[in-house]
Parts: C-alpha cells; structure tokens; sequence
C-alpha cells in the first residue's frame, strides 16, 4: 500500500476502487454487509497516506493529512475516497449510488458502487465497478450490458437546491474504475509469448474493450487512459507470476493475461 500511494506527488484527492474483498460466496452475497473489511482497508489507506514526512510542523502535517469523506461497500466491491484536510471546507455535497448487475440481474456480486461530490464549482463522479466475468467469445456483451446498466440505473439524490446532478453523465468529471473483465482476443500461447516480450501495442489491438470501444458498442464518447504496463490479471498473491504458468497447479483454472 506504501508504494502504491506516494503523496510526495502533491495530489489533493485519492479514490481508492476494490472488487472482491470478500469471496463471492452465497453467505457474502446474500447476507449483510461486514464492516470490518472495509474498516481494515480504511485503516491501511489512512496509514499509507498520512506518513509524516520529516521536518514537517504539526500544524504544517495536520493541514496537509488525507481524511476519508466517502467509503461504501457493495459485497466485494469497495470504494473509498480521500482528500486532504484543508480542502474539506469546500467539498460539498457527497453521496453514494449503488447499482447489482450480478446473480438475477441485481445481487451485488457483479455491478457498481458510484460517488459523487462537489468540489468548489465542479461536480466530480467515480464509478467502482465489477463486470460480467467469462472468457468465452461473446463473453464481452454481458460486460457491454452491466456497463449500460450502471450509466443508465445509477441515481444520486438532487439535493434541497435541485441543481446537483442526478446521472453519471450529468456531472462535470467522471472516471469509471474497476474490474471491468474485458479479456485479450488471441489464443493464450501467443498472449503469453507478447507479454514476455513487452509488447503491449500488440495486445492492445486484441484488447476486447479496446475494440469495443472502437465499434462504438460501449463507453461512446469515453478516453481511455494510456496503458504501458504488464496486464494486471491474474497474479499469484504477493508474487509477479501469472497465473497458469511455470508454478501452475494441477487443476488449477486457466488465466490468461488482461487488463
């Protein structure tokens, strides 16, 4: 978590999106919410962020320390939002939407936990997301489908003033974060070969959400942002080895590398 969230960057706010913090078990999906995961989360980010640095007053690290506006949990989806102390007087407004798109079309192991705020004059949306998972070919159009779902389901109250947005769409800045599923369209052989190779443009082009979104089938009108990096699924825990690899298991699931 340390290295993960540097704030020698100078950034004024953290958004922090999670998915399956907790296994996606019948008991977990069904039953109520434990908050004592996401209160161990919260603690870790707290402490990651708010390291003093050395020299600095107490006044100077109190002005300059994160706090927690936010945090909400949809079954293993977790959302949790930072912004340091002497902004805090003029973020108003802050609330949260949460969107199932899993088990029946609305359990919450699969969908959205959005948050919105307004911070001075500009309105600001993230949205935590899990997608449909599934590698078969097809596959992809339930992701299109949960995404479509979250922009249209998602509503946030309009507040005593009725000016504040109401739709993801509405509102000045939105990201949409998370576990979005889209798999990497070429045979796993040869996806392996191109990431031990570094090729990441290569992948990019088979890059199911890449080209869906060139077809205009989902996010229409969205940016991607830059991507030079390794994929980011599915790492053995505490290790850079993917799954499905060298130290592979016997009847283990096949992952192939994505983003």
């Amino acid at each position: 978590m340390d290295e993960l969230l540097d704030t020698c960057n100078n950034c004024d706010i953290y958004v922090l999106g999670f998915q399956e913090v907790v296994p996606l078990r019948a008991a977990n999906v069904l039953g109520p919410e434990n908050s004592k995961i996401s209160f161990k989360w919260n603690s870790l980010i707290r402490e990651a962020l708010n390291k003093k640095e050395l020299g600095m007053s107490t006044e100077s690290s109190n002005q300059h320390e994160f706090r927690c506006i936010i945090s909400k949990q949809m079954v293993g989806i977790l959302i949790s939002v930072w912004i340091r102390t002497e902004l805090r007087s003029f973020l108003r407004n802050p609330s949260v939407s949460c969107v199932g798109c899993g088990i029946m079309g609305c359990l919450g192991n699969k969908g959205s936990v959005s948050v919105r705020f307004r911070l001075h004059e500009t309105s600001f949306c993230f949205v935590c997301s899990h997608l449909a998972s599934g590698g078969r070919e097809g596959d992809e159009r339930y992701r299109n489908s949960n995404a479509t779902e979250i922009l249209s389901r998602t509503s946030f109250p309009r507040g005593s003033s009725l000016d504040l947005p109401q739709k993801i769409l509405d509102h000045d800045r939105v990201i949409f974060l998370g576990d979005l599923n889209y798999r990497i369209s070429l045979p796993e052989s040869e996806t392996r070969l191109l990431v031990s190779k570094g090729e990441w443009n290569a992948l990019l082009e088979n890059d199911q959400l890449r080209m869906e979104l060139m077809e205009s089938q989902v996010f229409e009108g969205w940016q991607e942002g830059t991507i030079k990096f390794a994929p980011t699924y599915k790492y053995y825990p505490n290790s850079d080895q993917y799954y499905g690899g060298l130290q592979s298991k016997k009847g283990e699931k096949k992952r192939v590398p994505a983003w």
